[in-house]
């Protein structure tokens, strides 16, 4: 069964992964803490933190997103800046954020490059955006979760930075795929989601709270510091008013099981046997950008540099709806993603919306032999 939606989730999950959840759900109560701590550490080891105190874990990368920008001391006045290509778990807590009196302001795309494909970000414009003064957030995704196309992150952030704002990077896209040490890119916060890149189980989300960032969140009992795995104060500690970030309490109970799987994935993931794994899964896109081209009535979109994006390629079928070929496909075992893909502000920056697209995304399991079926089954479904 080609299954080519990893950008949605990855599957199936890796043999280790599968073992740690079926031991997590066995294990006696007498062990969860130590596995949750270790678990802990495991998870933010992989985001460049010496230790989980500024990772919280959350029930995905939604909740982690919902919870930074929920909690972000907003006065009246503020503006908040986002690209044009987010995913809805990003653009629905922004847009709650206008009630507070904050200013929402969307990045236009840039200009084309050799390819005709238009930047993801137009930095000119960002820079005039910061210049105006007032932006307490700039938040945007690493990758478009249509197109696959990577922002300038490091561009973005500098820009920020320079004007006095913070950012919020959702890392759900790159998680697992790309290297995240939050020091060395120098985020004020990033949300992740598990259950893509980087191979976990559904359940798993994070949210890093770099230490010169101060939320307001509003937790009587659960300030961070103070609070065990389970949720429930120290013994000893002393309840306070409002906690510098989010805890446990704020976000919901940790997904233990999908916890043992995150671990178990990373393992997996840092073998030397899947070092390459990126430059592998953009070479099957290749192959099947180059059977789509023969195939006519078929449109890519997203920038041609395989460089410039994560393996995932968008197209559009001429003249059938993509969900309609989606499910035609999906009746011959061959699964993509299809429509809005939960992005309805990409959708419409990209000038797709209301149908959205047909979206392939592989992932490390992922064979030509799956690209191959893909294309035959796609040559079929458009009856050439």
């Amino acid at each position: 069964m080609p299954y080519l939606n990893h950008a949605g989730t990855s599957c199936p999950k890796p043999e280790p992964v599968r073992a740690a959840v079926t031991a997590a759900l066995e294990a006696p109560a007498s062990s969860w803490n130590h596995d949750f701590e270790a678990g802990h550490r495991r998870v933010a080891a992989a985001f460049g933190l010496a230790g989980p105190e500024r990772l919280l874990l959350t029930p995905g990368g939604t909740s982690a997103l919902a919870a930074a920008l929920g909690d972000v001391p907003w006065r009246p006045g503020d503006r908040l800046v986002v690209s044009g290509l987010e995913h809805h778990a990003l653009h629905r807590p922004a847009l709650a954020c206008r009630a507070r009196g904050v200013e929402l302001e969307v990045l236009p795309r840039g200009a084309p490059g050799v390819d005709g494909v238009p930047a993801p970000v137009d930095l000119e414009a960002c820079e005039r955006t910061l210049e105006r003064g007032g932006v307490r957030v700039v938040a945007f995704t690493a990758a478009c979760n249509v197109t696959g196309e990577l922002l300038p992150v490091t561009a973005l952030t500098e820009l920020a930075h320079a004007h006095g704002a913070w950012v919020l990077l959702d890392a759900a896209q790159v998680a697992g795929w790309l290297p995240l040490d939050v020091t060395a890119l120098d985020l004020d916060m990033l949300a992740f989601a598990g259950h893509k890149g980087l191979q976990a189980p559904w359940g798993l989300g994070g949210l890093y709270v770099a230490p010169h960032v101060e939320l307001a969140t509003p937790a009587a009992s659960c300030a961070l510091p103070a609070a065990g795995a389970a949720g429930e104060s120290a013994p000893g500690a002393t309840p306070a008013p409002c906690a510098p970030m989010p805890g446990w309490c704020d976000t919901g109970s940790v997904d233990r099981a999908a916890l043992a799987g995150a671990a178990a994935a990373l393992d997996w993931l840092d073998s030397p046997a899947r070092a390459d794994r990126l430059a592998r899964a953009r070479r099957l896109v290749q192959r099947f950008d180059s059977g789509a081209r023969v195939l006519p009535g078929l449109r890519l979109l997203g920038p041609e540099d395989p460089e410039a994006r994560m393996p995932t390629r968008a197209f559009l079928p001429e003249g059938r709806r993509p969900s309609e070929v989606a499910a035609a496909l999906a009746a011959r075992d061959v699964h993509l993603g299809a429509g809005l893909l939960c992005a309805p502000l990409a959708q419409q920056t990209l000038g797709t919306a209301p149908d959205g697209v047909l979206r392939l995304s592989v992932g490390p399991t992922c064979s030509p032999d799956d690209i191959d079926a893909a294309l035959d089954a796609l040559g079929h479904v458009l009856g050439r």
